[in-house]
């Protein structure tokens, strides 16, 4: 596998940076709200339900013999993770599929940003206008996504196979995160689901690199409510510097440098 993990989180952290620049900042308030809101129903929803989710995770995962018990400590920290990243990643899917049109254009702004052409601002029209091809593609994402977590949900509730459940969740939200917030560049400059997801894989760590810091910030109250626009303005920074000017498939009408969108 080609990449490198520490150039992949190094994205991000120019996302980050990137969050305040003037002609960015308005673009970046939607996806800022929508995120706040649906986290803190999160964060709720774990201080509520948590502790009962963990207890029963414990008992499917391990038999009911008196001298296992000392396991249910072992494995608690590595079953409560586990609880963390799919609660947090089940709401990152339903935050995504709200703040699409508005990540598309936050995507589509910053592209504009780093290739030296003057943001303008967008109207609520052409929002509007993206809704359909927004939402469509989050719907693809959905249904990569769902047969895959289904299928961990199974191997965490197998005695002892379950034991590597946490490990498997983390990489594939790493994998997720990477796919969800590369596709909104890629999506901007036609480039399909399936050849968004082939030119990711082959660079794989660089991929996971960007994923697993978007993954870990994920989990820190606060922070999490910066993860969306963060992510998706290093998506974009991703992309300008290691795709944009490489033919990917099914992307047609584009040379480097000029994409009808962006002029």
């Amino acid at each position: 596998m080609k990449g490198n993990p520490f150039r992949g989180a190094g994205y991000f952290i120019r996302g980050v940076s990137m969050l305040p620049e003037k002609g960015i900042r308005q673009f970046v308030l939607v996806p800022l709200l929508i995120n706040i809101f649906l986290f803190a129903g999160a964060i709720w929803l774990l201080f509520d339900q948590m502790s009962v989710w963990i207890d029963y995770l414990l008992s499917t995962m391990l038999p009911d013999w008196a001298w296992l018990d000392f396991l249910r400590y072992l494995l608690w920290p590595l079953v409560a993770g586990s609880v963390l990243v799919i609660v947090y990643f089940s709401f990152s899917v339903v935050a995504n599929i709200i703040a699409a049109p508005f990540n598309g254009i936050l995507s589509e702004k910053v592209e504009q940003r780093l290739r030296g052409v003057v943001v303008t601002d967008t109207g609520w029209a052409a929002i509007i206008a993206m809704v359909p091809q927004a939402v469509g593609r989050e719907i693809s994402k959905l249904m990569y996504y769902l047969p895959r977590f289904l299928l961990l949900l199974v191997i965490a509730m197998i005695p002892v196979v379950g034991l590597v459940a946490p490990i498997l969740w983390f990489l594939f939200g790493c994998w997720m995160m990477a796919i969800q917030y590369c596709d909104y560049p890629m999506d901007n400059n036609k480039v399909s689901f399936t050849d968004m997801r082939v030119a990711l894989k082959q660079k794989r760590f660089t991929s996971l690199g960007f994923g697993g810091l978007v993954s870990l910030g994920m989990m820190i109250p606060l922070v999490n409510l910066l993860i969306m626009p963060a992510a998706v303005i290093g998506a974009t920074i991703y992309w300008v510097e290691e795709y944009a000017d490489e033919p990917l498939g099914l992307q047609q009408g584009r040379s480097s440098g000029n994409d009808p969108r962006l002029t």
